[in-house]
């Protein structure tokens, strides 16, 4: 079937049987369209007006249950409850539906305490995450650090391992073995660790020893899981050995990462193993137990656990298994831990080797901020133990060590930098500045160590440190670098000064003393380093002039070539970003350069030297772009390019802005969504040019908003998807028509003929907005009536549609609505300037007589689809459009009129007739009829309603 709506001009063209179909039903939509006064309409359906005290009530305050009590009912199984909120005068919607009471506190409390509490695991997480919360998220965490030591420590040579054997005794002992049997095999493995059941592991490759210390961490969780606790212990002893290996000297930081995390493990499982022995019918305990509350049976253990690593007879295994299960002591007694760790923290001393001292210091103050974040002396006296010891570094013993492993002190300095600088980070958390004045002046007795003074520099708050920066300069000048360059202190310092402004009368001094310092560096690799970061210090705080001496500075240290420097203009940042040849590194440089203006920039510039430079950037990027870049890379380029040109603003030079769009589509044309925005950055400017003259454009305006139209009226065809084509031309025929321009039709033409495949859903949602639009389009004076709605019409009749859809239906029930609109004497809306069908028809009887016919051809079409869907599978969708179609007659049609009443109840019936209409819309459609009843002039509302039966399912 094709029906024809008038190929853009003309009457509809009807064949026989759809004579015959229209007047099968008694009815004419539109001559009895409901006349509307959208005025009165609009003062009916506001919202009432209700004082507030706002002091007591925010419509975003969140609601809060601070109680749920339960009452049993009569009924079996169900309960009601209570709940206070933060505001009485607002209901939770989602409480409203279970009485008063959030879902979770009705289910809980209806429920049997006992048989609901929460599983081993989740009662462990719950509170291991609370005593990891002791310290805030402004704490960086251990893990942070993990990676980066593991890639910056490495090494090629060889290194080895004593692996743990294990005893085959005792391994076919079955279930029903005496315990005295179990007890013997326990002595004898515990034999086989003192005679020595090891096997070394000779000329291993970094990563064949990080996957044997792997297979490690995997035995202890095997031998845990099938209860051999004492080959688990003998694994971890061993492992614990490994730490006082320092043959390969470089890699000892990684060698501690990767052992501390078996040391992690087995502290984990002896915790957990000793707290599931506190469990009292089912019942954990809870988060912040006491000793009185655990069982003898659970402190017995306890004390087996700590009675068997004191027997180890080496000082470091001892030491580092112990302070695994640190946190166990919490079984014994309230001052178990903060006895623990002076003790442990005296052992330490009698460790000779500095650098395996450090890092025993350290892991002490990893364990201690996670069970005992509060006990902040012991970490502090951990490392002014250090300080008293760190003269061992430059001793006999050590030198003669680094000689051995052809290792140069600076090298074997930095070795100490991840131990020292976490050490510092636990002390410097919320302490008060007493306390880092105190690490000052030790530091000072020291001499201004280099290597500790870097340590204080990167654990102490920014704030400190910024605003002791003068003094901090003072230090590096009279500092023993003692092989820890100063260069590396001033870098320290900049990080700083980063995150934290120093006092405005040092600034220009300090970035003076520390650039005498960088600008004297002949190494590049140690230049760069610290220049990049002291050239953000001098944009923050400085002019260009300053920003360019430090560029001109970075060039000339790092162009190796330096004879075209006289050719350089002034401007230095275009110069710099040249010294970046390869493509991906240098877009890299531009989007960080993006990010960072889009991030700081707070207002809109028009600078032609920030233009020109920005410009320069984003067409790298764009530049960049080819057929193998990712879509996800796509994106962000786009969307770095759309921040600039969003902040580019020429204020009322409305040409110069257009210009700089019409240079940024020729510059941008390979990157889509760069477009898009171009396109409504053009749409807006033609609105703000609007806005300026207040509607009332002069001849030069009128001349420029057509320009700003056509400009998107040719971008547009360039996109390639038609789902954005569509919408940028109704957004820019809006934009046109509402600043006078003619470009309404020739735009709905170009979407007639580009109108490809779309979904149908997004054609429904586009169309009902366009309907909107062609409202308060007049007719084209020499295309007859209604020519817009026809040619859409036809378009809409021509497509094919996808199988089973029914929105081509829905769409003319949309077409009926606006259909409707027009037949009013006023529109409900209107745009200034532009004389609606309103006005220039004046509601003559020939025009309403045309909407009439075109309103029965699409009426025709929807009940003749109605009809198409009598077969079973397709009932329910019929029961939705009819419906559908009722709700539309309800609000648009004259129900007075006998024959439209009569089809609104036949639709309804339909609605009903199989079973699949939703019971509960149709009782609020029923009450919302009864309401309207109730209105002025809406007493014909009573006798539809009681036409209008509920049918049961049933």
């Amino acid at each position: 079937m094709c029906v024809m709506w008038g190929k853009y001009v003309g009457y509809a063209s009807l064949s026989r049987w759809l004579f015959i179909c229209i007047y099968t039903f008694p009815y004419c939509f539109l001559r009895h369209a409901r006349s509307r006064n959208y005025v009165s309409e609009s003062e009916v359906c506001k919202l009432e007006s209700m004082p507030l005290d706002f002091g007591d009530y925010h419509p975003l305050k969140p609601i809060t249950v601070t109680e749920s009590k339960t009452k049993k009912m009569n009924r079996k199984g169900s309960t009601s409850s209570t709940s206070s909120s933060s505001s009485s005068s607002m209901m939770d919607p989602l409480s409203s539906v279970l009485d008063g009471t959030d879902p979770l506190s009705l289910f809980a409390a209806a429920a049997d305490p006992v048989t609901t509490a929460p599983p081993m695991d989740g009662a462990r997480r719950k509170r291991d995450k609370d005593e990891s919360s002791a310290v805030g998220s402004d704490f960086e965490p251990w893990s942070s650090k993990r990676g980066e030591i593991l890639a910056r420590y490495t090494t090629t040579e060889k290194l080895s391992i004593n692996l743990y054997m294990g005893s085959e005794k005792g391994k076919a002992t079955t279930t029903g073995s005496a315990v005295s049997e179990k007890v013997r095999t326990r002595l004898e493995e515990l034999d086989d660790l003192e005679e020595g059941s090891q096997k070394e592991l000779l000329n291993l490759t970094q990563q064949d020893y990080m996957n044997r210390i792997e297979e490690l961490n995997q035995s202890l969780k095997d031998a845990w899981s099938s209860d051999q606790k004492v080959k688990a212990l003998k694994i971890v002893i061993q492992c614990s050995k490994l730490l006082s290996d320092t043959t390969v000297i470089q890699f000892y930081p990684s060698k501690f990462v990767l052992i501390t995390d078996i040391l992690d493990t087995f502290g984990k499982l002896v915790y957990e193993r000793i707290l599931s022995m506190c469990v009292d019918n089912r019942v954990s305990l809870p988060d912040n137990f006491s000793p009185e509350s655990v069982n003898d049976t659970a402190k017995e253990t306890c004390l087996n656990w700590f009675f068997k690593i004191a027997s180890i007879r080496e000082l470091i295994p001892r030491f580092y298994v112990e302070a695994a299960i640190l946190k166990c002591n919490k079984f014994l007694s309230k001052t178990g831990i903060s006895e623990c760790l002076p003790r442990l923290t005296s052992m330490i001393r009698g460790i000779g080797d500095p650098l395996v001292a450090v890092y025993a210091r350290a892991y002490l103050c990893r364990v201690g901020m996670e069970v005992a974040p509060q006990l902040k002396e012991s970490l502090n006296k951990n490392f002014f133990d250090f300080l008293l010891t760190f003269k061992q570094i430059h001793g006999d013993t050590v030198q003669n060590q680094l000689v051995v492993q052809c290792v140069e002190i600076p090298l074997y300095l930095t070795l100490y930098s991840p131990a020292i600088d976490w050490i510092l980070q636990c002390i410097a958390y919320h302490a008060p500045d007493v306390l880092l004045t105190e690490m000052m002046e030790r530091c000072k007795k020291l001499g201004n160590n280099a290597l500790l003074l870097n340590s204080v520099m990167s654990a102490f708050r920014a704030e400190f440190i910024a605003a002791r920066s003068m003094d901090f300069i003072g230090m590096i000048k009279e500092c023993d670098e003692s092989g820890f360059p100063k260069h590396l202190l001033f870098r320290s310092l900049g990080l700083n000064l980063a995150l934290a402004d120093p006092p405005e009368n040092d600034r220009l001094q300090i970035l003076n003393e520390a650039w005498k310092v960088i600008t004297k560096l002949k190494n590049p690799q140690d230049y760069i380093n610290c220049a990049e970061v002291w050239v953000e210090y001098t944009c923050r705080h400085f002019t260009k002039r300053e920003v360019n001496t430090v560029l001109a500075d970075v060039i000339k240290h790092m162009t190796p070539d330096r004879a075209f420097e006289d050719a350089y203009p002034q401007e230095k940042f275009l110069p710099f970003l040249d010294m970046f040849q390869k493509e991906s590194v240098r877009v890299e440089v531009c989007k960080c350069i993006m990010e960072s203006f889009i991030k700081h920039q707070q207002e809109s510039t028009k600078d032609p030297v920030i233009l020109n430079a920005l410009l320069h950037i984003c067409k790298t990027m764009h530049d960049s772009v080819n057929a193998l870049t990712l879509e996800d890379e796509k994106r962000t380029l786009a969307a770095l390019i759309n921040g600039f040109i969003k902040m580019v603003s020429f204020g009322r030079d409305f040409e110069q802005q257009l210009s700089f769009y019409v240079e940024a589509r020729s510059m941008f044309c390979n990157l889509e969504p760069v477009l898009v925005q171009l396109i409504h950055s053009v749409n807006q400017l033609a609105m703000e040019t609007r806005r300026v003259m207040k509607g009332n454009h002069s001849r030069k305006t009128a001349a420029f908003v057509r320009a700003c139209v056509a400009f998107c009226f040719i971008t547009i065809p360039s996109l390639s998807s038609i789902f954005t084509r569509l919408n940028l031309y109704l957004h820019s025929g809006q934009v046109a028509l509402a600043n006078q321009c003619s470009l309404i039709s020739e735009i709905f033409l170009t979407v007639n003929n580009n109108l490809m495949r779309p979904s149908d859903a997004f054609l429904l949602e586009f169309l009902c907005n366009f309907f909107s639009t062609l409202l308060v389009v007049p007719d084209h004076p020499e295309q007859g009536v209604l020519f817009l709605v026809r040619g859409l019409l036809n378009v809409i009749q021509d497509y094919t549609w996808e199988d089973n859809s029914d929105d081509k239906v829905r769409i003319y029930t949309n077409v009926l609505h606006l259909l409707s609109a027009m037949t009013q004497e006023a529109y409900i809306y209107h745009v200034d300037k532009v004389d609606s069908n309103d006005a220039l028809y004046g509601g003559d009887s020939k025009f309403l007589a045309e909407i009439n016919k075109l309103s029965e051809t699409v009426v025709s079409q929807i009940l003749d689809h109605l009809k198409t869907l009598g077969k079973e599978e397709s009932l329910k969708r019929q029961s939705q459009l009819a419906l559908y179609f009722f709700n539309t007659i309800l609000a648009h049609g004259d129900l007075r009129n006998n024959r439209l009443n009569q089809l609104s109840v036949n639709l309804w019936n339909l609605a009903q007739k199989h079973g699949f209409a939703d019971t509960k819309t149709m009782v609020k459609t029923l009450e919302y009829i009864k309401r309207r009843s109730k209105q002025p002039e809406m007493s014909h509302f009573t006798e539809l309603a009681l036409r209008l039966p509920l049918q049961s399912r049933t």
